[in-house]
């Protein structure tokens, strides 16, 4: 049940360009893995689920330089910084059930942009955003997506394939700089790490293919939002 519900978590994260993680560190939650394996675990198959996402998203002409780089100015080198701080194991686990609830908001409530309404990014804001979600992005374990995109959406700086796309290649740089902020106090990895990174390609390369050529947006995530809110509301209750 467990990879199958890998599977399904790397498929429909990389459909909406995110690498996953949350959704990974719910699933470790409920099956009870200690948080210690968790952070890493996450980082590590967001690593492959994110970049073939944006692979993607980049091939189908969404993703924008010029947009994405002032948000990795500063969330690589505060990801680093985040991922190097050890928390509580309780405070870890309702934090990242009060995480979990950004993109069940996003998905549910913010509504989509068309090219009409689209603005120019400030690089300023670009910059501090960046800054800040780097810094959870480490601390908790996940990329930063879900939390990037909704904030993207409703800024209205891109459109939903534009935002996926930047969203990816963010998640990726930040699970590499917040692994490396591990790497002094030490890296442990499931013993079966090698199936998790299999099973997540499959499902991470298909979702990420039809999320940029065939999938309405809308409808995966309402799927992925509802089981958001269960893996949330587990972490926070119970």
């Amino acid at each position: 049940m467990f990879y199958i519900l890998l599977f399904v978590v790397a498929f429909l994260y990389a459909a909406v360009g995110h690498g996953g993680a949350s959704g990974y560190l719910a699933l470790m939650a409920l099956w009870g893995i200690a948080p210690e394996l968790m952070k890493p675990s996450a980082l590590f198959l967001n690593l492959f689920v994110s970049i073939i996402a944006f692979i993607q998203f980049y091939r189908n002409g969404y993703f924008n330089w010029k947009f994405f780089l002032p948000f990795v100015i500063t969330s690589i080198p505060f990801s680093f910084i985040g991922g190097s701080i050890t928390i509580d194991a309780v405070i870890y686990r309702k934090i990242l059930g009060v995480l979990l609830l950004v993109p069940v908001a996003r998905f549910f409530m913010i509504p989509y942009a068309d090219s009409s309404e689209l603005k120019q990014s400030s690089f300023p804001l670009s910059l501090f955003i960046g800054a800040n979600i780097g810094f959870l992005s480490g601390l908790i374990g996940i990329g930063g997506g879900i939390i990037l995109s909704p904030l993207i959406l409703l800024l209205k700086w891109a459109d939903q394939k534009q935002t996926a796309a930047v969203s990816a290649l963010f998640i990726f740089v930040n699970s590499l700089a917040g692994l490396g902020g591990q790497w002094n106090s030490g890296i442990q990895l499931q013993s079966n790490m090698l199936i998790w990174v299999c099973i997540a390609l499959l499902g991470g390369w298909l979702g990420g293919w039809l999320g940029a050529k065939r999938f309405k947006q809308q409808q995966l995530q309402v799927i992925l939002a509802a089981v958001l809110l269960i893996a949330a509301w587990k972490l926070l209750f119970t």
